[in-house]
């Protein structure tokens, strides 16, 4: 006997009927993007490498250690398995031209790849949905951006996610920043941990955002970006400050706010909340004007956000919130075996008319089936036996309380099929 093969750790099946509430899910965020005018771009799960070593930088986590990247053995190109989509969107519209004719509003949705410890929150494989705005260089898309996920969490009843805001400013700012972060933290050496030290030099930045409780005096004391903001940079994260204040969005600034890629400036952002533990942020993003021209295009500004699909459903479980399940109009409950090729015209020509129907499959007694029948939530059974088949009728039994027929049964006869269908359509009126 060959033993049995499991699922890469971390990396997890989704089966029904959990898969429901992601397809539900997904109708809430495709609903989400039309109300706001942007439009589903999909790009490919493997990319070249240099894209995100360019794009989130050579000393980050995600490239230093995250990433699942491979040498074709075709051609010996370098290739990783996409870590976040960002960088990609933006390889695609630099590719093809996007914003020859102007700004475009984009999302995206899609399983990321990211090789660390599996835990609650935080997966190899892990799915995003995000939206990126090209070619918009005001605070008004920033502000839109996280109104529309302040939308969302309106729409998916999730009302204990708060927001964290930050500007990290423009390079020549972060510079002069980090000239007097990396003093700060020389003079303190002995207080760094291991990861910190090594990020001295490399990126000091990414030392604010430790999660050693050990660090934490050190880091509250040390020197802060938004002192050395300009003109310019202030304006801007005012303008974002105004604009979500006129909305009636509250957030708390959060100078430690940095984020774990190197592309940002100007506004970065989080949507946090105390219910998942140390995977604390649901949906982050920000300012990214300098990716586009790294990446290979001409200079345009950019702003966007990502969020956590697996976090968002497990905040909706905890909260108890009911998810609704697709559940079929009709089981065919086949009890006459001759009537089957009757039974699937029928089911065939009620899918016709935009009802969802389940044909028994496999023999089984009428017992049996009844209770597949129930179990499937159906509304209705539709019962094919030897005394409707030769009638040229079929038996329609309620199974739900609130459609009409309750716990009641009638024969219908097949021809015309508008009889069936008007009782398959019809709702009690107190519902």
């Amino acid at each position: 006997m060959n033993a049995k093969l499991s699922a890469v750790k971390g990396m997890n099946d989704l089966l029904p009927p959990q898969s429901a509430s992601w397809e539900w899910f997904e109708a809430q965020v495709r609903a989400l993007m039309q109300g706001y005018g942007y439009r589903n771009i999909r790009t490919p799960i493997v990319e070249p490498t240099a894209l995100f070593v360019r794009s989130i930088g050579e000393v980050t986590d995600i490239v230093e250690k995250e990433m699942y990247s491979f040498t074709d053995a075709l051609n010996g190109e370098q290739l990783t398995l996409r870590p976040e989509s960002t960088a990609a969107v933006v390889r695609a519209a630099v590719e093809h031209n996007l914003l020859y004719d102007g700004g475009k509003r984009l999302w995206y949705s899609g399983p990321m790849f990211r090789h660390e410890r599996p835990q609650r929150g935080r997966y190899r494989q892990f799915h995003q949905v995000g939206a990126e705005a090209l070619g918009f260089a005001g605070p008004d898309v920033d502000a839109e951006l996280i109104l529309m996920a302040r939308r969302l969490w309106h729409m998916l009843g999730l009302a204990d996610v708060r927001l964290e805001l930050n500007c990290l400013g423009q390079p020549d700012e972060r510079l002069r920043h980090r000239h007097k972060l990396v003093a700060y933290f020389e003079a303190h050496q002995d207080q760094l941990d291991e990861d910190s030290r090594r990020r001295l030099h490399s990126n000091p930045l990414r030392i604010l955002d430790t999660k050693n409780p050990q660090m934490q005096a050190l880091v509250n004391a040390a020197p802060r970006l938004i002192d050395e903001l300009g003109e310019e940079s202030l304006q801007h994260f005012e303008g974002v400050q105004a604009l979500l204040r006129a909305a009636g969005q509250g957030f708390t600034i959060n100078p430690r706010l940095v984020r774990g890629l190197d592309y940002y400036n100007l506004t970065v952002f989080e949507w946090v909340t105390d219910r998942l533990g140390a995977q604390g942020t649901v949906c982050a993003g920000g300012r990214y004007d300098g990716l586009i021209e790294q990446i290979g295009g001409k200079p345009a500004p950019a702003c966007g956000w990502a969020l956590g699909v697996e976090r968002v459903l497990d905040l909706l479980e905890q909260g108890g919130m009911p998810v609704p399940a697709p559940q079929p109009d009709a089981y065919i409950v086949l009890a006459h075996a001759p009537a089957l090729a009757l039974a699937m015209q029928t089911a065939e020509d009620l899918r016709t008319a935009g009802l969802n129907v389940v044909l028994h499959a496999g023999a089984g007694s009428m017992k049996s089936q009844m209770k597949k029948a129930d179990a499937s939530g159906a509304r209705y059974a539709l019962i094919f036996g030897e005394d409707e088949y030769a009638a040229g009728e079929i038996t329609c039994k309620a199974l739900r309380q609130g459609h009409g027929l309750e716990a009641q049964q009638q024969r219908i006869a097949l021809q015309p099929l508008a009889g069936l269908i008007a009782c398959l359509a019809h709702t009690d009126a107190a519902a």
